[in-house]
């Protein structure tokens, strides 16, 4: 009867194939290196009450309001130019991740911000979002 080779076991070969192990792993799958960066754009219909001072208060409330909550990487808003366009405000926001922007929506400032600003003065809404440059920090662009 042939005598099977004996292979003696230590702490230190078990970490140590336990750490080549991983590396190989690691090199067979394929890394992901950025970020998927969204831009959100929310469009409005404003109701016919609403005046132009109105609109400047909203735009305002926006930037000091929505600004305050450290997901959101920018905040833009901005009134229409010409008097026939269908949606005369709009909103516009990046994010480090769709992730990101879920936990901005569910924050208390911006379901106040939805609640007391755009509610009682829009009738109707777009909302589109877009994958932006990977990893692009929009605070320097």
């Amino acid at each position: 009867m042939a005598k099977l080779p004996v292979r003696l076991e230590t702490a230190a070969s078990r970490t140590r194939s336990k750490s080549t192990r991983l590396r190989l792993r690691a090199a067979l799958e394929t890394p992901i290196s950025f970020t998927l960066m969204v831009h959100h754009i929310a469009l409005y219909k404003l109701k016919p009450e609403v005046t132009p001072a109105r609109v400047e208060e909203m735009m305002m409330n926006a930037r000091m309001q929505l600004l305050k909550i450290p997901e959101a990487l920018s905040i833009k808003c901005g009134k229409r130019i010409e008097a026939e366009m269908d949606w005369p405000f709009f909103i516009a926001m990046d994010f480090e991740s769709m992730d990101k922007y879920a936990i901005f929506r569910e924050d208390s400032i911006y379901v106040k911000f939805m609640e007391e600003v755009i509610k009682p003065n829009t009738d109707d809404s777009m909302v589109l979002d877009f994958e932006m440059d990977p990893g692009k920090d929009v605070r320097f662009s």
